[in-house]
């Protein structure tokens, strides 16, 4: 052994031990590095019988499109710890090989479904708008033949031949450039098992004459024979739903609709979500297996919101327990196709990642899912880093996701109080007790009230994690002229925190080290003069965002923001202030509850700390 080594790692664990930080689960760069070349996408996992974690996924040399781009597989024994070396499905230099799904059969055969670019053609007809002034794209990776292999060894070696799916042609395929003679399609998500059945999904592109994926609809792939079927000469195979259009956005909706998530519901219904360009998700069920489909909707919260999600993966899985989760990025980013800088936007601003959770309800025409209000699931301290294409397993009891940023995949273990706390939402009406620091009750107070405060932990010290604080409180105003303080907590130097009426009838945070200032407000109609509220200001010093929950509403920017949530400097250092705290300064109305948690409490907590109120 290295002594200097030795002792170079035991001096780097006693400064974590004197700075009391644990690592964030959620940040991405926590999790375990799933292997690539270079370029990474979509790491899709299957459970093999022998209990390993087969992961296929995209890669290759360059990027997204690039040529060279390959599927393969790598197998993992101790829940991504260590990875076998990967296994290529096509030879690295020949026709591209993009987007795979994996499905295990009950004799245990895995089949893996992808895109090949058989007849390796090399530019696609396009226009200008597609960027390509010659009328070409050079991207061939989203067009030639769905094909499958298979393996009969818990995806160690697989079958030498591909064979070929017939997809049915669509009204989408007859309107491309090519008139249907090419078809254009890409695959997400995860292959399923239904009645018998196999299922997997694809979407269908349209467009190309009119610019690179302009349109697109979601189709399943039906087999009824592929779960007993060893011959693959012999597998029937049909492409769902009936007619030639497939799943597409509401009426009046864009022409995208796209990567289409489906979740089997106890009743035998399936559920689809899918990406949009027009700021929210969309949905449908379907209680036939597939064959029709209710009329698209965009996704709403059980509260009736609607969810906001920009041109991005959306995926929502069934878990074994019978609940569901759902991963989106709770922003409502669109596509301008008129603004060049907006279509480039609308891929932007994958992080962090969101998750809700589902129980299913009884519906008009079956079961349906009742979505509750959403957790920050993963981050990366760069706001620029983009999360997608994840993958939910679950093992022994425990939940792991994948995700990729496209050239680094990795597997997290999900902390099970968040799941719970979400799937407990809706009759969750305890109070938060945990990390407790301040509680004043206000009744009968002649304002403004000075009170001792408390001392804030450092929101930032570099390359460590930090817990943030939550301030939890009740109150009315009789009018929303701007200037009224909640608290205020500076000192002669403005340091500290102050939460206040603005001009525009909001609530506003400011935060100040004395030299860094990070203020958010709380979205506009959420606070009404005359009436009790109850609000809830989460700091959340891991991923350095502010969210507001009002009267047990989580706030998601309305029709006035794209983001109802908002990061703060990153440089911020810590916000402690006067030693006494103003409370109620030229407030017109009341105070009623004060709280402040030494640590970020899960929007989870907070609407349980909302209904404890409201009951009392």
């Amino acid at each position: 052994m290295n002594y200097f080594l030795l002792i170079l790692l035991c001096v780097v664990l006693e400064i974590s031990n004197v700075h009391g930080q644990e690592k964030d689960w959620r940040n991405i760069r926590n999790g375990l590095i799933i292997p690539d070349e270079s370029y990474s996408d979509q790491p899709y996992i299957v459970k093999t019988d022998d209990g390993a974690w087969l992961c296929i996924l995209t890669t290759g040399a360059g990027r997204e499109g690039q040529s060279g781009q390959y599927v393969a597989v790598t197998r993992s024994t101790d829940h991504g710890k260590t990875w076998s070396k990967l296994v290529p499905f096509e030879p690295t230099d020949g026709p591209e090989a993009s987007y795979a799904v994996l499905l295990k059969v009950p004799s245990g055969r895995v089949y893996a479904f992808y895109n090949h670019n058989t007849d390796n053609i090399r530019s696609i007809k396009s226009d200008v708008w597609a960027g390509s002034p010659s009328g070409t794209i050079k991207r061939v990776d989203s067009q030639g033949y769905f094909v499958f292999k298979y393996s009969d060894d818990r995806g160690i070696t697989w079958s030498e031949n591909r064979y070929t799916i017939p997809v049915r042609e669509f009204e989408i395929d007859r309107n491309n450039i090519y008139k249907g003679k090419i078809q254009f399609f890409w695959n997400v998500g995860k292959a399923f098992i239904l009645n018998d059945a196999g299922y997997v999904p694809l979407i269908k592109v349209g467009g190309f004459g009119e610019g690179f994926f302009t349109s697109n609809e979601g189709v399943l792939l039906k087999s009824p024979n592929i779960l007993t079927e060893t011959d693959p000469e012999k597998i029937i195979w049909e492409t769902l739903p009936d007619g030639d259009i497939g799943l597409r956005t509401p009426p009046g909706g864009g022409p995208i609709s796209a990567e289409q998530s489906f979740s089997i519901l106890s009743d035998g219904s399936l559920y689809c979500v899918y990406r949009t360009i027009d700021g929210h998700p969309a949905y449908s069920y379907s209680r036939d297996g597939g064959y029709t489909w209710d009329i698209p909707k965009y996704l709403r919260y059980a509260n009736g919101r609607l969810v906001k999600h920009p041109r991005a993966a959306n995926f929502a899985w069934k878990c074994e327990n019978g609940k569901f989760l759902y991963w989106f990025h709770n922003h409502g980013g669109r596509f301008i196709r008129e603004h060049p800088e907006r279509r480039t936007m609308a891929y932007r601003d994958r992080n962090p990642a969101w998750m809700a959770g589902g129980v299913e309800r009884d519906g008009p025409d079956g079961k349906i899912i009742a979505w509750t209000q959403p957790e920050i699931l993963l981050y990366d301290d760069d706001p620029i880093i983009r999360m997608s294409y994840p993958d939910l397993v679950e093992d022994n009891g425990k939940y792991y996701i994948t995700e990729t940023q496209k050239d680094i995949a990795r597997v997290h273990k999900i902390d099970q109080e968040l799941l719970e706390g979400l799937w407990n939402q809706f009759e969750n009406r305890q109070a938060s007790v945990d990390d407790l620091a301040i509680e004043w009750i206000m009744a009968n107070v002649q304002f403004p009230l000075q009170k001792e405060g408390i001392q804030f932990d450092p929101f930032y010290v570099r390359n460590l994690d930090q817990s943030g604080f939550t301030i939890d409180l009740a109150f009315r105003f009789d009018d929303l002229s701007p200037g009224q303080v909640l608290i205020d907590t500076r000192n002669e130097s403005g340091k500290g925190i102050k939460l206040f009426t603005t001009d525009e009838e909001t609530i506003r945070l400011s935060m100040s080290d004395g030299r860094t200032t990070s203020t958010w407000d709380c979205d506009k109609g959420m606070v009404e003069a005359g009436k009790n509220h109850h609000m809830s200001v989460i700091v959340d010093g891991g991923p350095k965002i502010i969210m507001f929950v009002v009267d047990g509403i989580l706030n998601d920017g309305g029709d006035a923001r794209q983001c109802g949530w908002g990061r703060f400097n990153p440089y911020l250092q810590e916000v402690n202030g006067a030693e006494l705290w103003t409370i109620g300064e030229h407030i017109k109305g009341e105070m009623l509850q004060l709280i402040i948690y030494k640590r970020a409490l899960r929007v989870s907590e907070v609407i349980g700390n909302y209904f404890s109120y409201i009951d009392k």
